[in-house]
């Protein structure tokens, strides 16, 4: 069996009502390269219907190839069984809302010929989405760009083209939480950015709800950053300086008679503000101890049902 030039890999969680207009524009989109491809369609436990259709697809389209997974194991990881199962010599990585258009992975091929290695798109327009959904994903790219060591440019998300040679290498990475928007600037290589404007969603809500959005900042912020943990640190030496300080206030004011800081008021105020001090830094250690936890006990980062094995050419 030839390997594909590129692969097209897109994860997918109930979207039956988008998948007939995802294949028909990823395959007239491809078929006007002229390449050899394959659609790398992860379904990440969905439960209306999606999955039958995929299988009806690759039963049709030998381009087809199902990653069906057990249960439903999250975005990043059908993402990251895409990339396991690709065979390409360069893997484009869309969502199958069509928010991403196909059309730009013509462009990406383009820059990918002439030598860049990594190609990732940037927003430059958003359509179809509430202020607030622009507001707080404006704020988090920003954040993120601050707080970290890897440079990951502003407005992107996982849309973009990677060669082998990176898909490679991240192949290599089986940390559970992951960010591959960022793990994908990590590794390096020869980048370059596209601009496109992002779509509507085409059918169907968005799989992205306000908590798997915080779960989702959580996890970039500590795979890529000890901010949170040296927050923890800057607060305490902040709340011992203060302490210190008081000191003195106190006793000058004790000796000249003031009943300022009588009773029982000014001692609960602080112990109530050093308990959260202190409870705020023991959740921010859990959640890096939790993540320590999640990598000791070597599970597998999914679990797949059927894959493209299952479904000869």
């Amino acid at each position: 069996m030839v390997d594909p030039t590129i692969s097209i890999v897109a994860p997918l969680f109930n979207e039956q009502q988008t998948l007939p207009e995802l294949y028909r524009r990823v395959s007239e989109v491809m078929n006007s390269t002229g390449e050899t491809w394959e659609l790398l369609l992860v379904d990440d436990g969905s439960t209306d219907g999606s999955t039958e259709y995929i299988k009806q697809l690759a039963h049709q389209d030998r381009h087809v190839k199902p990653v069906i997974f057990a249960r439903n194991f999250g975005h990043q990881l059908a993402v990251t069984a895409g990339l396991d199962f690709s065979r390409g010599q360069a893997v484009v990585i869309i969502d199958a809302d069509l928010q991403d258009p196909p059309e730009v992975i013509i462009d990406m091929i383009k820059k990918w010929r002439e030598g860049y290695e990594v190609v990732y798109a940037v927003r430059s327009k958003r359509e179809g989405e509430s202020w607030f959904k622009l507001m707080t994903a404006s704020i988090f790219y920003r954040m993120i760009y601050r707080i970290t060591d890897v440079k990951i440019p502003l407005d992107t998300g996982d849309f973009r083209l990677l060669d082998r040679k990176v898909v490679n290498v991240l192949n290599s990475m089986r940390e559970r939480h992951r960010f591959l928007r960022g793990m994908s600037v990590w590794v390096g290589f020869r980048q370059t950015g596209i601009e496109y404007t992002r779509s509507a969603r085409y059918a169907g809500e968005t799989k992205y709800p306000f908590k798997k959005m915080f779960k989702f900042a959580s996890d970039a912020i500590t795979s890529f950053s000890y901010l949170p943990l040296q927050l923890a640190t800057y607060i305490g030496f902040i709340s011992a300086s203060l302490a210190i300080l008081a000191i003195p206030v106190v006793i000058i004011l004790r000796q000249s008679g003031s009943q300022a800081f009588f009773g029982q008021a000014t001692t609960l105020i602080a112990v109530l503000f050093l308990g959260g001090v202190q409870l705020i830094s023991l959740g921010i250690l859990g959640e890096y101890i939790g993540r320590l936890f999640d990598e000791a006990k070597g599970r597998p980062l999914y679990i797949v049902r059927e894959s493209p094995k299952d479904f000869p050419d």
